[in-house]
């Protein structure tokens, strides 16, 4: 039996490519997943924004050549690396480094005293916890559980296969996961 190929008027109409975003939607769709993931890489406000403005400008250079499948891990990619450049220019200059307390810090959603410090305590143990682990661990874990991209998402920011980043996860996981019950073990000994 012979295939016929379909005349013209009987083939089905192309679909036609979705129309570019513009720069300023992009910058809207993504500048707050830039800032958030620089926020908990460099663990300092003003670091992140001057980060996040670092990427949007390059952002901006190479607007044109991005296509929008390859958008996110190309931003993240390129946060990732500049928050690594930023914290080794924080490292040669540790005066610089710091948190200083915000009136935002302060507590306000009516939880005792006792409760709010103990929830402070334990994001704070979190927080070190995943500032603890050794890269790419972080990175990964922080895109897949605070920024809650896709293991995909997160093989194309980083630029590894797909199983190694699920491999990675895993055992980032498994080091969080044993950092946390340390300091839990040592909470409720501190207790007892």
């Amino acid at each position: 039996m012979f295939f016929r190929r379909p005349s013209p008027r009987e083939s089905a109409p192309l679909p036609q490519a979705l129309p570019r975003p513009s720069f300023e939607e992009r910058v809207r769709r993504h500048q707050d997943r830039v800032f958030s993931f620089a926020m908990h890489y460099l663990r300092d406000q003003a670091e992140a924004e001057d980060v996040t403005q670092e990427v949007l400008i390059r952002l901006w250079r190479y607007d044109e050549r991005l296509d929008e499948a390859q958008l996110v891990g190309w931003l993240l990619r390129v946060t990732r690396n500049a928050c690594t450049d930023a914290a080794r220019r924080r490292a040669r200059a540790p005066e610089a480094a710091g948190h200083t307390p915000l009136l935002e810090d302060a507590p306000s959603d009516g939880l005792a005293p006792d409760e709010h410090a103990e929830r402070g305590q334990f994001r704070q143990a979190v927080e070190e916890a995943l500032h603890g682990l050794a890269e790419p661990y972080r990175s990964i874990v922080m895109l897949r559980e605070v920024e809650d991209l896709t293991y995909d998402d997160i093989s194309a920011a980083l630029g590894l296969p797909l199983n190694t980043v699920k491999v990675y996860l895993h055992r980032g996981r498994r080091q969080l996961r044993e950092t946390l019950s340390k300091v839990i073990d040592r909470e409720h000994a501190y207790k007892s």
